[in-house]
C-alpha cells in the first residue's frame, strides 16, 4: 500500500474514515460479483480493496481508543 495513501487516511476524522469503509465494501461487493461474472481481468484487485478496509479498520479502532 502506497504511503500517501495510508497517511491521507490517517488524517480524516472518524465519520471520513466510515464514509471510505461503507464506500470500499460497496467496491468489494461490486468485484466479487464481476469477478464471479468473468468481467474482470485483474482480480488482485479485490486483494487491494480488502487490504484498505482492514486498515480503515484498524485507524477506527486506534481513534476510538484515543477518545
Amino acid at each position: 500500500m502506497k504511503k500517501a495513501l495510508l497517511q491521507d487516511l490517517r488524517n480524516k476524522n472518524q465519520d471520513d474514515l466510515f464514509k471510505e469503509l461503507v464506500s470500499d465494501r460497496e467496491q468489494l461487493r461490486q468485484l466479487r460479483a464481476d469477478i464471479a461474472g468473468g468481467k474482470v481481468k485483474n482480480v488482485r484487485e479485490a486483494r487491494r480493496v480488502k487490504k484498505i478496509i482492514a486498515v480503515i479498520n484498524t485507524l477506527i479502532k486506534e481513534k476510538d481508543g484515543v477518545k
